[in-house]
């Protein structure tokens, strides 16, 4: 069995006995050339082609074993017929493929050819399709034949923007569409890897993603073809990917977090991708899976984690799980306490965005504490920071920025908003990168999340993060989801609201609304408390799951008026 392949990539050792010399000595080399395509891929196909890549099934219990070699044959078929149609190196193609197998081989395809690719997910409506295929002139969109909608939206962004030459249809047939099943494997196997300026590599853009747009329009991040590197540490030190393991993140394959963990970073380490095609999420069809397949580890937003718990594990055999990861949205203490009760598995949380890769995080050296995100990842130079630029002392909230070091970008951050220096210039200037997110350091160095910046609610004098809040309403047993956002007050500047959605078969009335008060003063400063409270049954959020507090605010200005 070949070794990963993450070590060739190393300037450091790979193991360490504490964070500190983990944060001092690990460093990324940075090859002088390098395509995850080529060097990565095709290698592991050439040296062990039978290795698994993927290990995929859906709810039918349909089953696909991929190995190395197939992904390598049908990219290469795959770029052959994108090149027939016309793509070309730095063309952008938006991908609409869901959990499909065919994500893998399409996308690596166009790594191989330079394309830019841009994952979006099934659930854009006809009006966010036109805006991003102006907004980045997309090229040629590959869709799913699952679902008529967004078909129907495509054909619609055809006929409004002229730059849209091409649409593909990964299985069936439909007029104006070329059809993917039918073309590929017409196509050769034998794929030429470009020459000259026409090899994809380093510099060149790899990726474009928009982001979920809380509280305006998304934006388009880009990323060059070093950025699979910065996973290494993703799936490593975070999510402790194993060689021959066979590793589970839940997102579609439209969101960054996908290729997060189905994708770069278990391939670097060795590890299989393991894919469940599902409709909906449902808590024990999951777990059956992670039983059946003997799942290493596993990646998913705490919700997910919370619904999990509703089930009796006792039924599953998770003895292969190893590993646990945890990000996306505040962990409350209490339940990651109750997972650990159940499978004796820390989860182990951290903080990242689009524009990066993992930033913080929980790593195998550390002793963990839920409701942190961590510590540094030792890529980046990541500090808090006050409204003057100057590093917060421990306790105090600032926002958390990234700094260049002597003066070179590092691996695994974002090149820049699309054609927008203007704005990537607003986040990004003088060698800092401003996240947006703030949070405060403990005197041990861990971090802990407070919320978006614009979401900081001034109460009073006090500054309150809604995470804090949000985290101390999820530990009552009545509170399914919630959000907190600032109400205006003519006293205090602001008062805390909090919307909630309750678990079924429980009623909200004035009882329950100051029984919720009270435990909020229990669990965290009294000052905190939400003086408004509003049950509702369901939350405003983004395609992406985001809570869309500036959708919340907006209905209670309206409301004061």
């Amino acid at each position: 069995m070949m070794k990963p392949l993450y070590l060739q990539y190393l300037d450091c050792p790979v193991d360490y006995a504490t964070y500190d010399d983990f944060n001092k000595r690990f460093k990324l080399a940075r090859p002088a050339s390098f395509n995850f395509a080529y060097d990565v891929v095709d290698r592991i196909a050439q040296e062990e082609p039978q290795r698994t890549a993927v290990l995929w099934t859906d709810d039918t219990d349909a089953s696909i074993r991929y190995t190395f070699g197939e992904l390598k044959e049908e990219s290469d078929r795959a770029a052959n017929l994108l090149t027939e149609i016309g793509i070309r190196k730095g063309d952008k193609v938006m991908l609409i493929l869901r959990r499909h197998l065919q994500f893998w081989p399409i996308i690596i395809a166009l790594h191989k050819i330079g394309v830019i690719a841009v994952p979006a997910t099934h659930l854009l409506t006809e009006k966010d399709i036109v805006y991003r295929v102006q907004a980045a002139d997309i090229k040629a969109v590959i869709i799913t034949d699952k679902d008529e909608g967004i078909l129907k939206a495509a054909e619609a962004a055809r006929s409004k923007c002229e730059g849209l030459a091409t649409l593909v249809l990964l299985r069936g047939q439909r007029d104006g569409f070329v059809s993917y099943e039918t073309q590929m494997p017409r196509a050769s196997s034998q794929w030429h890897k470009p020459e000259g300026d026409l090899y994809p590599c380093n510099g060149d853009t790899m990726l474009l993603y928009f982001t979920s747009g809380t509280t305006g329009m998304p934006k388009m991040v880009t990323h060059d073809f070093y950025y699979p590197l910065g996973h290494i540490v993703t799936a490593l030190y975070w999510q402790q990917c194993i060689d021959g393991g066979l590793h589970f993140t839940i997102s579609d394959t439209g969101w960054a977090k996908s290729v997060w963990g189905k994708l770069y970073g278990q391939w670097l380490t060795g590890s299989a991708v393991f894919v469940f095609d599902f409709e909906r999420f449902i808590a024990k069809d999951v777990l059956r899976k992670m039983s059946e397949h003997h799942v290493t580890s596993f990646c998913a937003p705490p919700t997910m984690y919370r619904y999990m718990l509703q089930e009796d594990l006792s039924a599953y055999d998770l003895s292969a799980l190893r590993h646990c990861a945890v990000a996306g949205e505040p962990l409350n203490p209490d339940m990651a306490a109750e997972w650990v009760k159940r499978t004796g598995i820390n989860l182990l949380e951290a903080f990242g965005q689009t524009e990066l890769v993992v930033t913080l995080a929980t790593f195998p050296f550390m002793k963990v504490c839920p409701g942190s995100m961590g510590k540094p990842s030792p890529i980046f130079d990541v500090d808090i920071i006050d409204e003057e630029g100057a590093s917060c002392a421990a306790g105090v909230t600032g926002e958390i920025v990234v700094r260049a070091r002597k003066g070179e970008t590092p691996i695994g951050m974002f090149g820049g908003y699309h054609q927008n220096p203007e704005l990537t210039k607003t986040v990004w200037d003088n060698g800092v990168y401003h996240t947006g997110d703030t949070a405060w350091r403990d005197e041990w160095g861990y971090y802990w999340y407070v919320g978006r910046a614009d979401d900081l609610i001034k109460s009073s004098g006090y500054r309150i993060g809604p995470f804090e809040v949000e985290s101390a309403l999820l530990e009552h047993p009545a509170v399914l989801e919630t959000a907190i956002t600032a109400v205006p007050d003519d006293l205090r500047g602001q008062v805390v609201k909090a919307t909630v959605v309750l678990k079924p078969g429980i009623i909200g009335d004035d009882a329950l609304k100051a029984e919720l008060q009270e435990h909020v003063k229990r669990i965290t400063a009294p000052y905190k408390y939400p003086r408004i409270i509003e049950f509702v049954g369901e939350l405003p959020k983004t395609i992406s799951g985001k809570i869309r507090r500036v959708e919340l605010r907006e209905k209670d200005r309206q409301n004061a008026q």
